[in-house]
């Protein structure tokens, strides 16, 4: 069974276009977060994580300096974003230079929750305007959540698997964890590009989501204060867009072809369904314990070997409760830590919002950075952590962990878990583990 690294980064976020500024900003405590236009006047949040725009050589974003003539017109904004980070990813792994041969041995693992909701939107107005010929012949292509990694694939001629998950909110994990897979179990594949992109920030999306009272609406007026992991303060999510993508590589074969950086081994990959609700998490947080467990199981590695959790936490009433509720029972259970503040835990949602699909391709990259620069990142805008005032429940018992509150923490990491949760009930968690021969 191989040993399988991360040897490559790349990050579109509302931090900054790149994984380094994006890490950066987030270290430093700033926020992603901004208030939306007149378009979403109607819609009771108006606040989002959106990727800022402008000049490339500011770190912002412009589609004509980053995209080759003609992409923008076939790539859905969040095949643009997800082609952007694993560009990214390819120059900061040294793999530009390939040879043609070795390129058949590279795979593409990108997905999204979403897709492009905008080109439904768009087309589904102009058909019901103009009819049939106002449909564009690149409307499904720019639709299927596949093409993200199938433009990947063809810009870097990369002839390995080629794939696409779309799990929810968990699907940027679950495309690094079966990447991670793919190559310690298979006899070809030796690197793949893992992650996800989101880009669906629409008024009918934001409607649909504060419908279904997942949205922060308290906050419109200071959108910088209105994602809130753990805090007491918390009314939902604030959400956000971009891409993450790093490059998972056999050892073996990053070593021998002289890796310009390794930032982390991956070592644990668990999976487990909540089975609970279409939208709510277990109250007891068994689906997130139990994906927390069974990444560890796989790496060989007790509760008290974790240094870090970065974790899922979205800044909702129900889904924080639940996720602390299952990071303390793991932590401080059999093979855990004596103590609640020796756990380590922390949010980057309050920094960049929600990227729905793309969360864990963004936060495993932040993961791995932790790892190897012995960083926690903060937990922006924690001022009291607890049960959710408008869950009605005064008692703080249980919120005593260690959530890394508005300021970076420097200590060793070793060994660091990510956490995704999406709809449906679907979680996983991914275990990192700092390098060494």
């Amino acid at each position: 069974m191989r040993r399988v690294v991360v040897t490559g980064i790349g990050a579109v976020t509302p931090l900054g276009v790149g994984a380094k500024q994006s890490w950066t900003r987030l270290i430093n405590g700033q926020s992603g977060i901004v208030s939306l236009g007149d378009r979403f006047n109607a819609i009771p949040s108006r606040v989002a994580g959106l990727v800022p725009q402008g000049a490339k050589s500011d770190g912002k974003w412009n589609a004509e300096e980053r995209l080759d003539k003609g992409d923008a017109r076939k790539m859905a904004l969040f095949a643009q974003y997800a082609y952007t980070a694993a560009q990214e990813a390819v120059l900061d792994a040294g793999l530009q230079n390939l040879s043609d041969e070795a390129r058949e041995n590279v795979g593409v693992n990108i997905g999204s929750g979403i897709g492009s909701f905008e080109d439904v939107v768009k087309t589904t107005l102009a058909f019901d305007q103009g009819g049939y010929s106002k449909v564009s012949p690149l409307f499904v292509p720019r639709l299927l959540i596949n093409l993200a990694a199938g433009h990947i694939s063809m810009k870097f001629n990369f002839r390995g698997p080629s794939l696409a998950p779309s799990t929810a909110c968990t699907t940027g994990s679950h495309a690094i964890g079966d990447a991670f897979n793919i190559i310690r179990y298979s006899k070809s594949t030796r690197v793949v590009l893992a992650g996800a992109a989101e880009s669906c920030i629409e008024p009918l999306a934001l409607a649909g989501f504060a419908r279904a009272r997942s949205l922060s609406t308290g906050f419109n007026d200071i959108p910088e204060e209105a994602s809130r992991p753990f805090d007491r303060g918390r009314d939902g999510f604030v959400i956000a867009e971009g891409a993450g993508v790093v490059v998972l590589e056999d050892l073996e074969h990053a070593l021998e072809r002289g890796a310009p950086e390794i930032y982390a081994e991956v070592v644990g990959y668990g999976l487990a369904s909540d089975a609970y609700h279409v939208t709510a998490p277990d109250p007891s947080g068994r689906g997130a314990f139990l994906s927390m467990k069974r990444a560890l199981e796989d790496a060989e590695l007790r509760p008290r070997d974790v240094d870090y959790v970065n974790a899922h936490a979205t800044s909702t009433p129900l889904g924080d409760s639940a996720e602390n509720r299952a990071i303390r029972n793991l932590m401080l259970g059999e093979g855990g830590y004596e103590h609640a503040q020796q756990v380590n835990v922390s949010s980057s949602k309050g920094a960049v919002g929600h990227l729905l699909g793309a969360a864990g391709g963004v936060e495993g990259i932040f993961t791995a950075l932790a790892v190897r620069h012995n960083i926690l990142p903060p937990t922006i805008n924690l001022q009291c952590p607890g049960p959710a005032l408008k869950e009605k429940d005064d008692n703080l018992d249980g919120w005593d962990l260690n959530y890394v509150p508005f300021e970076k923490q420097e200590q060793q990491v070793n060994y660091a878990v990510s956490n995704s949760f999406g709809f449906g009930g679907t979680c996983a968690s991914i275990c990192f583990k700092k390098y060494t021969e």
